[in-house]
């Protein structure tokens, strides 16, 4: 692999008997034995997007899903919003993860700064999960109360999710890294009948203490009936509040044998956990998803697009505020293992996760490309360390990938790897675009749009183009589709939210395009829009572009727009450690600008930062800033509470009162 990648260079291609053992070609191979043939992963998508009840019906079947009573349809109503999926079915999404247990198998593993390298077997996680269900019912919830919790990426999450969801009531969760106002932003607005909490976590080597945090939180609740407090810092530390129960007293209690378990048995869109979107320029919105279009998307997902088997293991670096989690906890459905990870990613040095891969053999590795960017500037060459053998795939999400972020894997991890990248989001925890294992790897390129996704770049006109850049959308169902928003009895939100833009049709906000042979890149959010001369530009596009000024460490682009139609993109900067922002270094940003990509590319103006500001999922907050310099209030331009580094605001701000016009 050469040290420079460009866009467009073939990567990687299958072996042979990579594609002969894919799921992709078994399933192929298993609907020709049902009379459909497909003699390509485009044809079989095509298929799956034209005949919607033959396709979703087939995993139905593929997958065995586990249901009480059978469904009557596959889809009974069928516009957007509003399609109802497989309805008369019953069933529970616990239920189905849960049918793997076993004896002698690990369900998942977990470690920590403080911990090696543990597992949970079936056999204790099924255990633990119905005796902590039948704590919750004997302290009174029941199916449809909230459920929260404020817990590390732990087995403990993953146990009381289960548990919850099992008997039928509702999951949503944060990380204990978010601030008590986060917390209360989104579980306020679901009224929670109980919450599991935690008294703190470790981080970089640090013990950070959360009960002053846990006391505004759980005094601001006024729902709350009942806590459940896990002390991961102080084991003998006392109550919080009169109606708390220890995690070790809610475990304790006789056996409860599987055959005597109830799981309580909903309907397919019943609600199982409610994601919050990022918040950024509101109260962020609390997305319910369903147990059965989880429970079908993810075995989908995990199976079909990653190509993972019963028995491996997976892992992302995510927390519990972010729908990674439950999609790597989902992995319990298909009998993968999960690997949970609790901790700083570059702890006690910045190759830590690569010495996780190799002690737990992960087969499949989630990264993102900031992630790639500080073992770059660590120097970190992970082959040279590990033993990666059982390292088969990895995807990069979590932003837009560079042709030389994804080359940086064929160079420092090994040559033979599926290093593909996806996108997707908390809308449908799941991927849109992402991994086609059985076909070539192109550098800078999501693969194509995944099984079931009708997804489309629609020009101005609401027509689908190719090779032109457009909006990312959705124009037939599919069953992951939020089932609604908390709060929102006539749908009104949730209407506004996906489908204003085009009726009928998923609008999903970023940038997209798909190129002939069907390969996908998404370029930045649409609302964070720069506008040139009439041409669209995704913000990625610069990023990728900047990532090869060695000087600039992390930057923000946006376009602003000004009276009489004009405009002014200002770029703003944070760079490395000894650098200043001289003239050369402008001119050379501006240059590679100029020649990556066009002159519409190039920023009117740069400025430096100290910090560019992240949501707490590590989202650019384009959107708010942008409208902080259009001159919008800043308490109805950005959610300081969603934040991750609250600070970086200030500059923007500053900005905004000092400079009425940006072009002088």
């Amino acid at each position: 692999m050469a040290d420079s990648v460009q866009e467009g260079d073939l990567l990687w291609t299958p072996s042979a008997q990579r594609i002969e053992r894919a799921h992709l070609t078994h399933y192929v191979a298993w609907l020709a034995a049902r009379g459909r043939r497909f003699d390509s992963y485009a044809a079989l998508w095509q298929w799956s997007i034209d005949d919607l009840d033959g396709f979703w019906g087939s995993l139905w079947e593929y997958f065995d899903i586990r249901a009480s009573q059978p469904y009557q349809s596959v889809l009974g109503k069928r516009d957007m919003p509003g399609a109802e999926w497989f309805p008369g079915a019953l069933l529970n999404y616990a239920e189905h993860a849960l049918r793997h247990e076993r004896g002698g198998a690990d369900a998942l593993l977990f470690l920590s700064e403080r911990r090696g390298l543990n597992a949970l077997t079936w056999t204790d996680l099924g255990s633990r999960v119905r005796r902590l269900a039948m704590k919750m019912r004997a302290l009174g919830v029941s199916r449809g109360d909230r459920v929260t919790a404020y817990l590390p990426n732990s087995p403990e999450a993953v146990i009381a999710m289960l548990a919850t969801v099992s008997i039928g009531a509702v999951w949503a969760s944060c990380g204990p890294d978010f601030g008590p106002k986060g917390v209360v932003d989104r579980f306020g607005q679901l009224a929670p009948k109980l919450m599991f909490c935690v008294d703190g976590y470790y981080y970089g080597g640090k013990i950070i203490d959360r009960r002053p945090e846990l006391k505004t939180i759980l005094s601001s609740l006024p729902s709350l009936s009942q806590v459940i407090y896990l002390r991961q810092l102080d084991p003998t530390g006392e109550a919080l509040t009169a109606n708390t129960l220890f995690w070790e007293d809610a475990l304790a209690g006789p056996e409860v044998r599987r055959e005597s378990f109830k799981f309580e048995q909903v309907p397919f869109s019943h609600p199982l956990w409610i994601l919050f979107s990022s918040g950024t320029t509101g109260l962020p919105k609390p997305i319910i998803h369903s147990h059965g279009g989880m429970t079908l998307e993810q075995c989908k997902a995990v199976t079909l697009q990653m190509d993972m088997r019963p028995g491996e293991r997976m892992f992302f670096f995510t927390t519990t505020g972010w729908m990674m989690w439950n999609f790597l906890v989902s992995a319990l459905l298909v009998d993968v293992v999960p690997v949970l990870y609790d901790g700083n990613p570059a702890y006690p040095e910045a190759d830590a996760l690569w010495s996780m891969v190799e002690k737990a053999g992960a087969s499949y590795f989630g990264a993102s490309p900031t992630y790639v960017g500080l073992l770059e500037k660590a120097e970190v060459v992970p082959k040279d360390r590990f033993d990666l053998s059982k390292l088969t795939s990895v995807m990069l999400a979590g932003s837009p990938v560079t042709a030389e972020c994804q080359g940086w894997f064929y160079r420092s991890v090994k040559a033979d790897l599926w290093a593909g990248s996806g996108s997707g989001g908390t809308d449908l925890c799941t991927g849109i675009v992402g991994g086609i294992v059985i076909q070539p790897l192109y550098a800078g390129e999501i693969q194509g749009r995944q099984l079931g996704m009708a997804a489309y770049a629609f020009n101005e006109q609401g027509e689908a183009v190719v090779d032109e850049v457009g909006e990312l959308v959705i124009t037939k169902p599919v069953p992951s589709m939020p089932v609604g928003f908390w709060n929102d009895a006539d749908g009104s939100r949730y209407r506004e939210a996906y489908f204003d833009r085009y009726p009928g049709v998923w609008w999903h906000g970023d940038f997209f395009k798909v190129n002939r042979r069907g390969g996908c890149f998404v370029l930045g959010r649409s609302d964070a829009t720069l506008n040139r001369h009439g041409i669209r530009i995704g913000t990625a596009e610069v990023y990728r572009a900047l990532a090869e000024v060695p000087e600039v460490e992390d930057a923000l682009i946006v376009n602003l727009d000004l009276p009489g139609g004009g405009f002014f993109m200002p770029l703003f900067v944070k760079l490395r450690d000894g650098q200043d922002l001289d003239a050369a270094l402008q001119d050379r940003v501006r240059a590679r600008m100029r020649q990556a990509y066009s002159p519409r590319h190039v920023p009117d103006k740069i400025f430096l930062v100290k910090a560019i500001p992240y949501t707490l999922t590590g989202k650019k907050m384009e959107v708010p800033v942008r409208r902080i310099l259009m001159g919008v209030p800043i308490d109805k331009a950005a959610n300081r509470a969603a934040m991750a580094n609250v600070e970086s605001l200030d500059a923007f701000i500053e900005y905004a009162r000092l400079q009425q016009d940006y072009r002088l």
